[in-house]
């Protein structure tokens, strides 16, 4: 029988345990980035947050600031309604407040100021009691009135008309 030949390499089983012995360079590697990543993730994601919540934003981004409305209280107006021939008559009283859109408009209003109020009292004196039911009621009331405040006062305008208190009795 033919013996076999000696090699001077070792056997495979040997072998095996010095492969394990050598440290693997592809792992730190892997494990360096992916925590870079997670940094980068987590950073832009609270970079994000920060902006969207509105605490990073330059003084250019931000709106225009809105000029705050001014109001001006108008005298307490009482009327009487118009009675349809009936025998009981019945009395309006009404606070009104103009909206203006700045300050500079409330000195214009001013001397006119009579002739709005003359147009309140030749308006509500022709109502009848029928004509303030219900919010429609009240609701064409504000739009009529801010529709002869702003004839009285034009070229300017108004608003809006706004209700302190409204009571038909």
């Amino acid at each position: 029988m033919a013996s076999k030949p000696k090699t001077d390499s070792p056997p495979a089983e040997e072998a095996a345990p010095e492969e394990e012995k050598k440290p693997k360079a592809g792992l730190p590697l892997k494990k360096i980035i992916m925590a870079a990543a997670g940094v980068v993730v987590i950073g832009g994601g609270g970079f994000g947050g920060y902006k969207f919540m509105g605490r990073g934003h330059d003084t250019h981004d931000a709106a225009p600031m809105v000029k705050p409305a001014v109001f001006v209280d108008l005298p307490e107006v009482l009327v009487n309604l118009s009675n349809n021939g009936s025998e009981r008559t019945q009395y309006l009283k009404v606070k009104v407040v103009l909206e203006l859109p700045d300050q500079l408009l409330m000195a214009q209003i001013q001397p006119v100021m009579p002739r709005v109020l003359d147009t309140f009292q030749t308006y509500l004196r022709e109502l009848r009691p029928s004509d303030l039911d219900g919010s429609s009621g009240l609701y064409r009331l504000k739009e009529e009135l801010t529709r002869r405040v702003n004839a009285a006062i034009a070229p300017n305008k108004v608003s809006a008309v706004l209700f302190k208190e409204i009571v038909v009795q």
